[in-house]
């Protein structure tokens, strides 16, 4: 008789219909849920058997708290299940904070953070301050940040994909198909992340000898609504692009929804490559070439690595990037030309 699949916070939540760190504080007993809300999660938690894991003495076998700057996407649950999967292998619980701003943990986290029991911070596309980099020093909390949005402190522990790479690939694979007049779009400037991605789409430019347009550059949010109105804007170029790469996959959906409008169809009259290779990717019409950005294995890792930090494992490697792969589908083919 087949295992039972251990269910996870992501599709109590689902089923509960409310988000994750709703699910992780009616499981970690904070105060500050709806008796309706939580009354409807632990039904759910019950029903799935769902048990926090504990120690041999019966406490808690351990917090990590896994820290976002926002939440509300699919990149971030695919974070989730990776840290989910690792906290529990570890024999840990996962403790869910969103800061809803990308300026870093601040005074309120770090005095919940003092409340619990917590044996590591994983820190998600945040900055990391001196001030906070020192009180969690002082706590002797070990912490790791996953895709940092700037350069890592010196001595801080990191888990992010080779976005470099990336980058170069996708604009590889569309100028080997015969597109010469390639679009980007990119994240915010400021995370570094983004800069890589566009510095590898104007290496693999200049080392094809195609020069870089500036008119050809934008920067979006990561998000489908500047997907939408930076593919426009590319669109509406007097020679526009035949191919964009989109520095997310959910931006890539904002291209196909802007190429939908002008009556273009995607491969046809324009290729479209994505970054991330979210689980949407490949259900996508048509399918989505991306890049995959190994986001459950970069958490599962930021995971382990803080808990083997909590037991005085110091990690080898301070700085580590994932590879990433170029996956190829359906949205991309040869330009098209007129007869």
């Amino acid at each position: 008789m087949p295992a039972k699949k251990r269910v996870t916070i992501a599709r109590i939540a689902e089923e509960a219909g409310v988000s994750i760190p709703t699910v992780s504080k009616v499981i970690n007993g904070r105060p500050e849920v709806a008796p309706a809300t939580r009354h409807r999660v632990e039904r759910l938690l019950q029903e799935h058997g769902y048990q926090r894991r504990v120690s041999q003495d019966g406490g808690p076998a351990g917090l990590v708290d896994l820290v976002f700057a926002e939440i509300e996407s699919p990149w971030a649950m695919e974070i989730v299940r990776g840290a989910e999967s690792a906290a529990h292998e570890g024999g840990a619980s996962l403790v869910i904070s969103v800061l809803h701003t990308h300026a870093g943990p601040g005074r309120d986290w770090l005095e919940r953070l003092a409340a619990r029991r917590t044996d590591g911070v994983v820190i998600v596309a945040s900055r990391l301050s001196s001030v906070v980099q020192a009180q969690l020093s002082a706590r002797s909390l070990p912490f790791v940040v996953v895709d940092p949005e700037g350069e890592p402190p010196p001595g801080v522990a990191s888990v992010g994909a080779t976005n470099w790479n990336g980058g170069l690939a996708a604009t590889r694979h569309l100028l080997e198909l015969g597109h010469r007049r390639i679009g980007v779009i990119s994240g915010p400037a400021d995370m570094l992340c983004s800069q890589a991605r566009i510095d590898g789409y104007r290496a693999a430019l200049e080392t094809a000898g195609v020069p870089v347009e500036p008119e050809l550059i934008r920067r979006g949010t990561f998000l489908v609504e500047s997907g939408h109105d930076e593919g426009h804007a590319l669109l509406s170029l007097d020679e526009p692009p035949t191919a964009i790469f989109a520095g997310s996959d959910l931006m890539a959906f904002g291209v196909f929804e802007a190429a939908r409008q002008r009556g273009l169809r995607v491969p046809e009259d324009l290729s479209v490559v994505g970054f991330d290779d979210l689980p949407l990717a490949k259900s996508a019409w048509p399918p989505l070439t991306t890049v995959r950005q190994p986001l459950q294995e970069m958490a599962a890792l930021a995971t382990r690595t803080v808990l083997a930090m909590g037991r005085g494992d110091l990690p080898e490697t301070r700085r580590v990037e994932l590879a990433t792969e170029l996956i190829v589908r359906e949205s991309t083919a040869p330009p098209h030309t007129a007869t």
